[in-house]
């Protein structure tokens, strides 16, 4: 049995002299990302905006146009209704209604006594206002608490400069990930809270694999420019990094695919963080070291306490 390469061993790819256009790209996308967020905002689901969730199974194929004929006369306002998985299985999402949980209730007796007893009801959700601007609140402090931690942990195992770049970099992620929603205007709600959290975490495992080999050349090659010992130290961990990405891609795609709609969003979200989580480890982190000037004395203080990663 041979290791598995999906890249050379010995490769000297110039990822540092690449740095400037990474940074103005990412500006740029930066740019257009929050300048969505502002003027398109995001397609919230019923999570964040309250309102009721119905999920139907129809005894045949479902006639989206007559459920979207039969149910927007109802006088319930904006009433969404999309196929949700196979053809027989519907999602209906009604806004929230004024007057409290009754007015709710009476949203969904109107549907049932519209649609009678042709359907199987297999799920049916009511979020109020409360509870929807509860769960907006607690989704933003989980990720910014989140990203604070990082800050904390990297701050004390490295030193302040790969801390400040590896936080730099999850915000450039996080951001990314939102502006992308924001364009196509995929529906944002719990389970996507939940991929953020994840991508966080996965790209920072990323950047400290690679932070992990630059603290460990620091101590090996003390002469050697440190944008040369940055390109040296990519490269010694560049096969790890594309392993694990294709990897987890490969897994990820089958999900997105076979998984159904139920966890699509989430899949989605996930496959766009393993990529911008791959670039930042190596296009931002890495680079903002150089303009944040690791201390090359602090490398030769100590054991080395990093593993091979390859």
């Amino acid at each position: 049995m041979r290791p598995l390469k999906l890249v050379p061993a010995d490769t000297k790819i110039s990822f540092i002299k690449l740095h400037k256009f990474s940074f103005v790209l990412s500006a740029v996308v930066l740019v257009i990302s929050i300048s969505l967020f502002l003027i398109a905002g995001l397609n919230f689901g019923i999570d964040f905006r309250g309102g009721t969730l119905i999920e139907i199974q129809t005894k045949g194929d479902a006639d989206i146009p007559k459920l979207r004929s039969q149910l927007g006369g109802l006088g319930l306002g904006d009433v969404q209704i999309q196929e949700f998985g196979a053809a027989n299985e519907v999602l209906i999402r009604i806004e929230q209604q004024a007057g409290g949980e009754d007015k709710q209730q009476n949203a969904i007796a109107k549907v049932k006594e519209s649609l009678g007893e042709t359907v199987e009801y297999r799920r049916v959700e009511v979020v109020g206002p409360k509870v929807s601007g509860e769960l907006i609140q607690s989704g933003i402090i989980a990720v910014v608490v989140a990203i604070l931690a990082v800050l904390i942990y990297i701050w004390f195992r490295f030193e302040w400069q790969f801390s400040v770049g590896a936080v730099l970099a999850l915000v450039h992620d996080v951001f990314i990930t939102i502006g992308l929603f924001s364009a196509l205007q995929l529906e944002f709600n719990l389970s996507i809270i939940a991929a953020l959290l994840t991508i966080v975490g996965y790209s920072l495992n990323d950047t400290v694999v690679v932070f992990d080999r630059i603290r460990e050349n620091l101590r090996k090659y003390k002469k050697m420019q440190l944008e040369e010992l940055l390109d040296l130290s990519i490269n010694d961990t560049l096969s790890r990094t594309v392993l694990t990405s294709v990897t987890t891609m490969i897994a990820l795609l089958a999900l997105y695919v076979f998984g159904g709609e139920v966890i699509r969003g989430f899949t989605f979200a996930m496959i766009w963080g393993v990529v911008i989580g791959t670039y930042s480890s190596i296009f931002i982190a890495s680079p903002l070291l150089l303009k944040l000037g690791v201390k090359r004395e602090w490398g030769r203080v100590g054991p080395s306490s990093s593993q091979s990663a390859s």
